[in-house]
């Protein structure tokens, strides 16, 4: 039986711990949601730190510098601005065919110019494009980001935009992140586009914040969990309840879905989930060499075709 002291000591010690414990998960969630202006390098995936580095990030948090573009278009394109929460900058780049439109959605930490070399095979396949830089990236105001969340918002404005200047068909991409924001807005708003394309979104936030843990070789819980609720609400929603796979039920026009079987973000059964959700005609392309990263990069033959025969009928 434990004296009242040593009780009273093992209460005192767990009500620091707790505390120690949502503080870290606080400065966590904060950082990996806001973006600085100060010029640093921002911290390397999960698996390219060493382990010393590992155990640092741990405690400070990630530094995360604002995303800018690294490229330009190397065609005509027009800067254009879309009114949502925030001002969006997007590229328009026309197409002479004027088959339709693609917009495009980078991924979490992205910015709209790493989305430059599949609007230029959307292009040749006679699609004008709308890159889009989310609140917080690249030229778009604000200085954060709610992981898809409030995103989803963004993708509406932006597919009204295109709808209120040309009446061809209208397909929506986005890849982990964005794709995470488009099927939400597929679920919240009356959308109609065309078709989606969506490279590699989680099922989950709470599973691919697990997954970060999971890379960084420790324990997921309870820190995973803990980041979760305050980084939810530091962005003023429930993050627990921010899962594409569910937003999926809402989609009824076709989906290209693609995924890489070597991904540690997103598991292949979250893409199994979305998969089996969506309501409408799907199509699935695993591959199997691709981790979370840019298919059209090291599955280019692969991606143009899948995309190409997709995109076919419309």
């Amino acid at each position: 039986m434990l004296s009242i002291k040593t009780r009273k000591w093992l209460a005192g010690l767990l009500i620091i711990a707790v505390t120690a414990a949502n503080a870290v998960a606080f400065i966590h969630a904060y950082k990996f949601t806001h973006f600085t202006n100060k010029a640093t390098r921002r911290t390397d995936d999960p698996e390219q730190l060493s382990v010393a580095a590992r155990i640092g990030v741990l405690f400070t948090g990630i530094d995360n510098p604002r995303p800018t573009h690294k490229a330009l278009p190397a065609v005509p394109y027009e800067t254009v601005w879309i009114k949502a929460s925030q001002k969006l900058e997007c590229w328009h780049i026309k197409s002479p065919t004027e088959r339709g439109t693609v917009i495009l959605f980078h991924g979490y930490a992205g910015e709209k110019s790493s989305l430059l070399e599949r609007a230029a095979e959307f292009s040749k396949l006679g699609f004008s494009t709308l890159l889009v830089d989310f609140s917080g990236s690249g030229g778009s105001e604000g200085n954060g980001t709610s992981v898809g969340y409030n995103e989803a918002a963004e993708v509406k404005a932006c597919m009204d935009y295109i709808q209120s200047i040309q009446t061809r068909p209208v397909i929506l991409f986005g890849t982990s992140m964005g794709a995470a924001a488009v099927l939400k807005a597929m679920k919240d708003y009356p959308l109609k586009p065309e078709a989606l394309i969506l490279e590699c979104p989680f099922g989950s936030l709470y599973k691919t914040v697990c997954a970060r843990f999971d890379m960084m070789g420790v324990p997921s819980f309870p820190m995973a969990g803990l980041l979760c609720f305050w980084g939810g609400v530091q962005n003023g929603y429930w993050a627990f309840g921010h899962n594409p796979s569910t937003y999926a039920k809402a989609v009824h026009c076709p989906t290209l879905l693609l995924y890489g079987l070597k991904d540690e973000r997103v598991t292949l059964d979250e893409t199994v989930d979305i998969h089996t959700n969506l309501a409408g005609p799907k199509t699935v392309r695993i591959y199997p060499d691709a981790g979370h990263d840019t298919f059209i990069a090291r599955n280019r033959n692969y991606w143009i075709n899948d995309v190409t025969t997709f995109v076919a009928p419309f």
